[in-house]
């Protein structure tokens, strides 16, 4: 819809943001709407960009933060595939300096692989966060059928921890096929570490909250020193 009236109005470009990974995960629900997106915004808009990002975290995601949460909360965390699923988590930052270069630079008909600067596997993704926020938890490998059948029970709830879509597409790796260019090939290469970036909201999920963070210790050593 917005690609037809972009080309009605005769906008100059159109940017469609849809998803990393989609074209191997042809089982998946959430990958075959992607490239159908993908598809209308390329009929009604020939000369689209259409960037491909891989999981984008920042302080107010769904992603690194709902799993904070649980990882805070639950005793045990499931992890499916062995964890074994890479991801290359970019950074909000990093993907909006690549749509402002593809604007800049009069980028069309391309369509872009957004990624981060790291391969993280799923598991080494837990851990990280699970140091992040001080905490120590069983990362529980879930064999197949009992994840499908833990989803199922998932679906009945308003907001699912894990849907069977989802579990679909964890057995697809996140990173960049090759067959396309990436936003390093084109010139704005991701630099945010996920560690770094993730360590600056992180504190809301640590034991003391703001009062846990390195500024906070740093200023109250400081005054203890004067006293």
């Amino acid at each position: 819809m917005l690609a037809k009236l972009c080309k009605e109005y005769n906008l100059k470009h159109f940017i469609h943001l849809s998803a990393l990974g989609i074209n191997d995960a042809t089982d998946s629900d959430y990958a075959k709407s992607k490239l159908e997106g993908e598809s209308n915004v390329l009929k009604n808009f020939p000369l689209a960009t259409i960037l491909r990002p891989s999981v984008v975290y920042s302080v107010d995601d769904n992603f690194t933060t709902n799993f904070m949460t649980l990882l805070n909360r639950l005793p045990a965390f499931p992890i499916y595939y062995e964890g074994k699923t890479k991801f290359t988590p970019i950074h909000c930052s990093d993907l909006t300096d690549t749509i402002y270069h593809v604007i800049s630079k009069n980028i069309y008909s391309k369509i872009i692989e957004c990624t981060g600067p790291e391969i993280i596997t799923f598991k080494e993704l837990l851990e990280k966060l699970q140091i992040l926020i001080g905490k120590k938890r069983i990362l529980l490998p879930f064999p197949l059928p009992i994840a499908e059948l833990t989803a199922r029970f998932f679906e009945m709830l308003p907001t699912p921890l894990l849907t069977r879509d989802q579990l679909r597409l964890l057995k697809y790796d996140n990173v960049s096929s090759g067959k396309y260019k990436t936003n390093s090939d084109i010139g704005v290469p991701s630099v945010r570490l996920f560690d770094q970036e993730v360590k600056k909201y992180c504190y809301m999920w640590r034991e003391g909250g703001q009062f846990s963070t390195e500024k906070y210790i740093a200023n109250k050593d400081l005054e203890n020193i004067k006293n």
